[in-house]
């Protein structure tokens, strides 16, 4: 491991996959960290991954295959990925401590399951015989922003039906255990840390259970998203989200509905003699709500956040919103006129900003799903 001045390197196989995305993303919001690209294409080019391991501290093997129509061809794809990396270790004499993730279907009687057991033992083995670290991390289901539907989870296929006015079916109401992919990404950070601080890590090899988070059953969580479809998707009205699992469920739900064909959401302007009234913000949560005005050409924002929920509704003037997702380079903009009010909301993981493209001062009102505690932000900066 490299001293306390010199950042850790990591690298991700699985990059680009959901939960790889997501600890890509996180780790790079961390200070004392390097991350080193990865491309799946490396394991078909031994010289390639040959390089990329080289230049790693840590290594978190997250490819593989979870769903095919035939296991075989499941199980004999990710042991072939371990052997290529492993290869790649011994070739190289190279020593990161290298995480697996596994699953909590390691003792089930099917071939996904125990082609998880028997890569965990192939890393086992390695780090053993080469005097290494190694982890192997046991990983309930995971749920979160940006998972593909009917591959990844259950809520994943939920929330893009409900999205899309496709009609959700309960196969089995069976119980989960869940892990929110936050939760799962900050835990494997944390591990990864912990291990580089350790005074002596030669030959470590160890198991770690990644607790679920919450317990539900299947019909539980559809209620919740079904509610989250009536009273948010239709009308605009957050839910209560001082439940962490429900605020998680929530801010997964916004994030697969179809952003640019449904924002702007127009408000209904009330006008007589006295003047004009608007209703910005319906929620059955807490928070803050801020009012601003912005000058001609003034930018604000330029930030996301991975865990608040967010709004911005223009009442006077013009302005333009832009999302971006972070790690993608499509910008969305939306134009809003303040005679004709209306808002959009910000999913977790977009920078977003606002600009008043107009010839008069826009006015803004903003709710945000929490308070702002200068100890704890959740405001991360990047420009849109």
């Amino acid at each position: 491991m490299p001293t306390n001045k010199s950042p850790i390197t990591i690298g991700i196989t699985g990059q680009a996959g959901f939960v790889g995305t997501h600890l890509f993303n996180y780790i790079g919001l961390q200070e004392n960290i390097e991350r080193i690209p990865f491309e799946d294409e490396y394991f078909n080019h031994p010289e390639k991954l040959k390089t990329w391991v080289k230049q790693c501290d840590v290594i978190v093997h997250l490819a593989a295959m979870n769903r095919h129509g035939d296991p075989q061809v499941i199980y004999d794809t990710n042991l072939n990925l371990v052997k290529k990396l492993i290869e790649a270790l011994k070739a190289t004499s190279s020593k990161p401590h290298v995480l697996f993730s596994s699953s909590t279907q390691e003792e089930r009687d099917n071939l996904y399951g125990k082609s998880k057991k028997d890569g965990r033992l192939l890393f086992e083995h390695w780090a053993l015989k080469n005097n290494a670290q190694f982890t192997g991390l046991i990983i309930p289901n995971v749920f979160g922003p940006f998972g593909h539907p009917y591959y990844n989870s259950v809520v994943a296929t939920f929330c893009h039906q409900l999205t899309h006015n496709e009609q959700p079916e309960i196969q089995v109401d069976g119980e989960l255990k869940l892990i929110y992919v936050g939760e799962l990404v900050s835990g494997i950070y944390d591990h990864i840390i912990a291990m580089s601080q350790e005074d002596d890590y030669a030959s470590i090899v160890d198991e770690v259970p990644l607790k679920h988070t919450s317990t539900h059953k299947v019909s539980e969580i559809l209620a919740l998203l079904e509610s989250y479809k009536e009273n948010y998707f239709e009308k605009g009205i957050f839910p209560d989200l001082t439940n962490t699992f429900e605020r998680n469920l929530f801010n997964t739900f916004v994030c697969y509905i179809d952003i640019k064909n449904h924002f702007p959401v127009k408000l209904t302007k009330h006008t007589d003699d006295r003047g004009s009234f608007v209703e910005t913000v319906k929620l059955n949560s807490g928070g803050q709500i801020s009012f601003s005005t912005t000058k001609g050409g003034i930018t604000r924002g330029n930030h996301f956040h991975i865990r608040k929920a967010e709004r911005f509704a223009v009442i006077k003037g013009k302005a333009r919103i832009q999302l971006r997702k972070i790690g993608t380079e499509e910008v969305l903009n939306f134009d809003l006129d303040g005679n004709e009010p209306a808002y959009v909301d910000m999913p977790i993981w977009y920078t977003h900003n606002i600009t008043n493209i107009g010839d008069e001062e826009v006015y803004t009102i903003f709710w945000i799903s929490e308070f702002f505690n200068q100890d704890d932000p959740d405001t991360y900066y990047e420009n849109v």
